[in-house]
């Protein structure tokens, strides 16, 4: 609950920004106009637009009044589609460590770990290592071989023995989730990191930094000191700065009971927030053709003013991250095609959606919501156009790029038969990008994703409205208006097609992995104990295999799969030509699903 002076504090934000952005902007696409969009949302004043925060409050009640100024029709609650997510995670005031009957002090010597479960556990210790179970051709490191950790906490230095080569060969294995969920498949009821002194000679616990996924680890994850862990080793005549050493020099596992008892109470907290689309329609003039839909979007969420875990790219700087071009200039060019297409309305078929999308920093969550719970039929919708960072258009040799291009058989002939203002169009062909359009992609429906590029700003707090090139911006949304207006009033709906993979080909530091099975997982899922299916790609694996979109994977190759982490830690350890079992829920029913990788 917010306390009476933050409440009153809020109240007074809103107001003086609500006074501070009446704008008096025409019916046509004007650079003026598209300025005074982008200086009103990318203001100080609305500190980075973070979601759930006063400022993206503020800036979804500044598009649903242009929405409203602009004709359109609200649609929702008054203009906004409601829905809850997580935006943070803390150590809650229950944690507690306790060594050979010895209390500890929480923040100070231990931490939970982000993604710890949390659980009370009291148990034995067995060290492991680094947590390997590597077998290879070329490399093998088996820390769990010779040992039982079933029901124990298992100590794991954090790291690998080369960490000081510029090319480890242990890289692709070091990172923490990925030992956990190791020891967790070996049987082990919680584990305890430690930071060796090749790892980190300032031993400084974890950050408390969400990662975007409300699932946890499955079992207790703690951080303790070195000097933590030496008291737990006390007993053993052995130091953590001796184990490392000794592993670094043999290269070979050296793992072993000990004959310590700990006890721990783990406790992470979950911030969660209101997040709000904003949408709006045009009806079209067509008495048949309105009922079907073209959707235009943009995302108006931003970075808050940015710290560790935020996706700035100044990890450690605590300023406003404006987000002018990521992405006012995409709600701004929004605002302008609502006035303009408004001011036009009787000279189009179709209707068209304008949705504003909260929540897609923190994982394309506003468009998924939406296209779980669309306001008019899915299968009405002809076409998504995504606008996301338009607004740095280059005067030397201007382009705009546009994916989604083969996700229609007709995309490309439509753009190339239009005037596209004597402007280069680059053309991509895939569906699944970094941005809201793939979740509309994920349902079948053709996209549009208009773009000027990424630059040296992006993600820092130096994207700001004076960098943007608003003439140029005006240009990208001439070009997009020929484009709306075509398919506004094309007799005939879009093919779709599916074009390139519905998942991404790499995972956590651009690790590629040797095989796919050719999904889209959901990464929006909130399910506890498996990883939803948002979409199969066609004659992939696991269409081949008999997977459908809205399955529930929740193991692989009889290791089980709760998120996306295990999910991608199992496809690691697989090989193109392998057969694999694939335990999935549908519909509450379980199956097992054979496939070929």
């Amino acid at each position: 609950m917010l306390r009476k002076t933050s409440f009153i504090s809020i109240v007074a934000l809103l107001y003086s920004l609500s006074v501070n952005s009446q704008q008096v902007l025409t019916p046509e696409i004007t650079a003026a106009d598209l300025k005074a969009h982008i200086s009103y949302l990318a203001s100080d004043a609305l500190q980075g637009r973070y979601t759930g925060s006063a400022g993206s409050i503020a800036a979804s009640e500044y598009i649903r009044d242009r929405f409203e100024e602009a004709g359109l029709k609200l649609l929702g609650d008054n203009g906004f589609q409601t829905f809850e997510v997580v935006v943070s995670v803390s150590a809650g005031p229950n944690n507690s460590l306790k060594v050979d009957g010895g209390n500890l002090v929480p923040k100070d010597q231990f931490v939970p770990f982000p993604f710890s479960q949390n659980a009370e556990l009291s148990a034995g210790v067995v060290f492991a290592g680094y947590g390997f179970d590597i077998s290879q051709d070329s490399l093998k490191w088996l820390d769990y071989e010779g040992i039982d950790v079933t029901g124990k906490w298992v100590m794991i230095l954090r790291g690998d023995p080369e960490v000081d080569k510029q090319q480890s060969r242990f890289e692709e294995f070091g990172d923490d989730r990925d030992k956990v969920i190791g020891a967790r498949d070996h049987g082990a009821a919680g584990v305890i990191m430690v930071s060796g002194v090749s790892f980190d000679k300032e031993d400084d616990l974890v950050r408390m930094i969400y990662d975007k996924t409300q699932s946890n680890a499955g079992i207790p994850v703690i951080h303790v000191k070195r000097a933590v862990a030496n008291a737990m080793l006390a007993n053993d005549n052995v130091t953590i700065e001796g184990l490392e050493t000794g592993l670094i020099s043999s290269l070979k596992p050296a793992s072993m009971p000990l004959k310590s008892k700990v006890y721990a109470v783990t406790e992470v907290l979950h911030q969660k927030v209101n997040a709000r689309n904003v949408v709006g329609v045009l009806e079209g003039s067509d008495p048949v053709l309105k009922d079907t839909y073209i959707v235009i979007g943009a995302h108006y969420d931003h970075l808050g003013m940015g710290g560790p875990g935020s996706g700035s790219r100044f990890m450690d700087s605590l300023a406003v991250h404006n987000g002018a071009d990521d992405n006012a200039s995409g709600v701004a060019g929004m605002l302008e095609l609502a006035g303009k297409l408004s001011s036009e309305r009787k000279s189009f078929k179709r209707s068209i959606i304008f949705v504003a999308f909260d929540g897609e920093e923190l994982g394309i969550l506003g468009s998924r919501y939406f296209v779980e719970h669309p306001p008019v039929k899915l299968t009405s919708m002809m076409a998504m156009l995504n606008f996301d960072m338009i607004g740095r258009l280059k005067e030397d040799g201007p382009a705009i790029m546009i994916g989604g291009m083969g996700t229609s058989k007709e995309s490309v002939g439509i753009l190339d038969s239009l005037d596209n203002k004597g402007i280069q169009l680059n053309y991509s062909m895939e569906g699944f990008g970094p941005s809201d359009h793939a979740s509309f992609y994920a349902e079948n429906i053709p996209v549009y994703f208009f773009s000027t590029g990424a630059h040296e700003d992006y993600h820092t707090p130096d994207d700001d409205w004076d960098r943007i090139n608003y003439n140029g911006e005006k240009k990208v949304l001439d070009v997009a208006m020929e484009l709306i207006l075509e398919l506004a009033d094309r007799p005939d709906l879009l093919t779709f097609q599916e074009a390139g993979p519905k998942e991404q080909s790499s995972g956590k530091g651009g690790y590629r992995f040797k095989v796919t099975l050719g999904i889209m997982p959901d990464f929006t899922s909130t399910t506890q104990g498996g990883l939803g299916v948002g979409g199969v790609k066609k004659d992939g694996p696991a269409y081949k295999g008999g997977m459908l979109k809205g399955d529930v994977i929740t193991a692989m190759d009889g290791k089980p799969v709760n998120d996306i982490y295990d999910y991608m830690n199992r496809l690691k350890k697989l090989q193109k030509g392998q057969v694999i079992s694939v335990d999935i829920l549908r519909n509450e029913e379980k199956l097992v699903l054979i496939i070929q990788l």
